[in-house]
């Protein structure tokens, strides 16, 4: 079997889709099929979109691209677009239009939460072969293995963490957390960490703050914490609190996105207004959910094994799949892969003038 994944892998830290592809790519590997990540290949048996939008940083290619190879190279090959992005996570207006058209062509949509599937289809994108697959970070790496249980009278430690500097990712609670430990009541009782990325100009005064590590680091040092704390908003999935809880942590999230789906079981659900109360609730009820995670399931392995019963699925459905397709004429293809690609090049020219220019001002 042959895949193409529409997105290149980025060597070190660099956000959990990053990891996503990472042990997506090897898990193929394992399995013996040839993993690629363009659209030269003449016989693909698979096609997986994953960034369409034109200023993705990691993209290499999109549905023009798709469009295109199965018009004029190879009508056979079956598609699917992975979604796990929308304008609620990160408070844009374009993101679900380019997305909804992107997908149009498409013979698989792949959710990665059902919130993010139900917003989709209302706003009007088809349903056909849509499913919904909860992720999972990489257990080999993400465990808790020598995970010590909190003793209930030291200090309890709680921490979180996130590679984007995405102000959404919940930086109005971690900043009241910040300003619970300076009280009275919660001084000597718990303390923070954040990890990873700040919005410019923002500050902690009693947390402390760790710079971005590799997975292995990152492993290590979740595990020397006892609870962990997300309060990103409208985010469809997201690997942390997944890591977080292979690690045994127990997870006090928002009730936003895709949040609950994964960490309900795990943990204790709060609103903004009501976090101080359900900070009190997780750390009276912390060995209950210490208990919990003892079968905590959201790992890679689960999830890939869906993933690939869906494709043999696919595969085997393939006559009827295909036959979903609606028709477009070749020349409606080849001008919207030739706009297109004259989309991407004016965008890329903007860039980098922007850029330019950037550095002219910031030397004067």
């Amino acid at each position: 079997m042959k895949i193409s994944i529409g997105s290149r892998v980025i060597d070190g830290p660099y956000g959990g889709g990053n990891e996503y592809l990472l042990n997506l790519k090897n898990s193929f590997e394992e399995l013996g099929y040839t993993v690629l990540h363009d659209l030269k290949d003449k016989d693909l048996d698979f096609i997986l979109l994953t960034n369409p939008l034109v200023n993705s940083e990691t993209s290499t290619f999109d549905n023009y691209d798709i469009d295109f190879y199965l018009k004029f190279i190879n009508p056979k090959a079956i598609t699917l677009h992975r979604i796990n992005e929308c304008d609620e996570r990160k408070n844009t207006n374009f993101v679900n239009k380019e997305i909804i058209k992107a997908s149009q062509n498409i013979d698989s949509r792949i959710f990665v939460s059902e919130w993010l599937r139900s917003l989709y289809e209302a706003q009007g994108i088809e349903s056909k072969e849509n499913i919904t697959l909860l992720g999972g970070p990489d257990s080999t790496v993400f465990n808790n293995f020598e995970k010590v249980k909190w003793n209930g009278s030291e200090k309890l430690k709680i921490v979180t963490h996130h590679w984007s500097s995405n102000i959404m990712k919940g930086f109005d609670i971690y900043k009241t957390l910040d300003n619970l430990i300076s009280t009275k009541k919660w001084n000597n009782k718990i303390e923070f960490t954040y990890i990873g990325n700040l919005p410019k100009n923002f500050k902690f005064f009693n947390s402390n703050v760790l710079p971005v590590m590799d997975k292995k680091d990152l492993s290590e040092e979740l595990k020397k914490h006892h609870i962990y704390v997300t309060a990103s908003i409208n985010e469809p999935s997201g690997n942390h609190h997944m890591e977080a809880g292979l690690s045994r942590l127990p997870i006090l999230h928002l009730n936003s996105g895709g949040l609950p789906e994964y960490c309900k079981n795990y943990g204790v659900t709060f609103e903004v207004e009501n976090f101080e109360n359900k900070l009190e609730e997780i750390i009276e009820n912390y060995s209950f959910y210490f208990k919990e995670l003892e079968n905590y399931n959201y790992d890679f392995k689960n999830s890939f094994k869906i993933l690939i019963d869906h494709l043999k699925y696919l595969e085997n459905s393939k006559k009827e799949v295909l036959g979903l397709r609606k028709p477009y004429s070749k020349t409606k293809v080849l001008y919207g892969f030739m706009f297109n690609k004259l989309k991407k090049k004016l965008y890329n020219t903007f860039v980098l003038l922007y850029k330019i220019l950037l550095k002219i001002f910031n030397k004067i």
